[in-house]
């Protein structure tokens, strides 16, 4: 796979190796560092060893070698939620518990091997033969939306405007604690956490801008539900903002146990789903707006959580969305 970026400054500071895993789907850390060791990654025509500090104004260059294991994606013929899809874009309803793209421990089971089986075209979108169309990304056990560009232009075109931040985002998550401001914004760094390899954590040394504003809908005996605006889009930014607030995401077993006032019950998984999507069409240049309602798991928490288990589920679930008291 080829590597071409110029440092931004919220990218200065991080290792080359750090940064060049984050960059490269299905690419750990010392895998990374031995493309580094190997030469095939330098740093504006230099070499540099992994652990180099990226500084503002470089540029990261080269050609990573694939294995034939990544270059050849296995369709997956298992059902695909598809909201909308035209010859420039497919919109999924991704289910909690899927990995969006092959990486580490996940070689097959993931929504691109589903996406090619359905649209074989979408193999040929894109220079990441792991990563066909794809435009962005949502944890393995975050529901919801998730948009793919079919075409080339497609793909360029949206990567844009989600790099400027043109594409509106709305999440709904149930969180810990009820003493969450009905409505507010937080403006703070998120980087990799310094000693946990798979967290993230508000780090303002090393950390990328990160802004996330929530709207709080229904209040319980100890959470809330809240929809979500994400204006930026950093790795497990939502999880970890909440997290920094005191207020960490029901079920969160990376994020949650130290804090959660709520004690330990048995939630499904992270109580995060991306709700609504807005968009500039590639094409059309029309505005196109989605949402999707959460699946069963997340509306029968909410459903206990106002303590309304016995009653028809989908009439709780509108009663708690709009915000009037249950």
């Amino acid at each position: 796979m080829k590597i071409d970026l110029i440092i931004s400054l919220s990218s200065a500071g991080q290792r080359l190796d750090t940064l060049v895993a984050q960059t490269v789907s299905a690419c750990s850390r010392s895998r990374a560092a031995a493309a580094i060791n190997n030469q095939e990654i330098r740093v504006s025509g230099q070499r540099k060893r992994p652990g180099y500090r990226v500084k503002k104004g470089d540029r990261v260059c080269g050609e990573m070698r694939l294995e034939q294991s990544e270059k050849n994606l296995k369709p997956d013929a298992q059902p695909l939620d598809v909201v909308h899809s035209d010859p420039y874009i497919i919109l999924v309803n991704k289910p909690a518990g899927l990995v969006v793209h092959p990486g580490a421990g996940h070689d097959n089971n993931t929504l691109v091997n589903r996406l090619i089986h359905h649209f074989p075209d979408l193999d040929q979108v894109g220079t990441d033969p792991t990563r066909p169309g794809i435009v962005h990304r949502l944890d393995k056990d975050t529901s919801g939306l998730i948009l793919v560009a079919r075409t080339r232009h497609s793909l360029e075109f949206l990567q844009k405007e989600f790099k400027y931040h043109r594409v509106k985002k709305t999440y709904l998550a149930l969180v810990s604690g009820r003493d969450l401001a009905g409505t507010g914004e937080v403006d703070r760094p998120v980087g990799r956490h310094p000693t946990h390899r798979k967290r993230m954590c508000v780090n303002v040394d090393t950390g990328r801008h990160a802004r996330t504003g929530w709207q709080v809908l229904q209040r319980f005996d100890n959470a809330c539900l809240v929809s979500v605006q994400l204006y930026t889009g950093r790795t497990h930014q939502i999880r970890v903002h909440f997290y920094d607030m005191d207020s960490p995401l029901l079920g969160d077993r990376t994020y949650q146990f130290r804090r959660n006032r709520t004690g330990r019950q048995a939630y499904p998984r992270h109580m995060l789903h991306a709700w609504q999507i807005e968009f500039n069409h590639p094409y059309s240049g029309q505005k196109f707006r989605f949402a999707v309602d959460p699946p069963k798991d997340f509306i029968r928490v909410a459903a206990s959580l106002a303590h309304r288990v016995s009653d028809d589920s989908q009439k709780v679930w509108e009663q708690l969305i709009s915000g009037r008291p249950v």
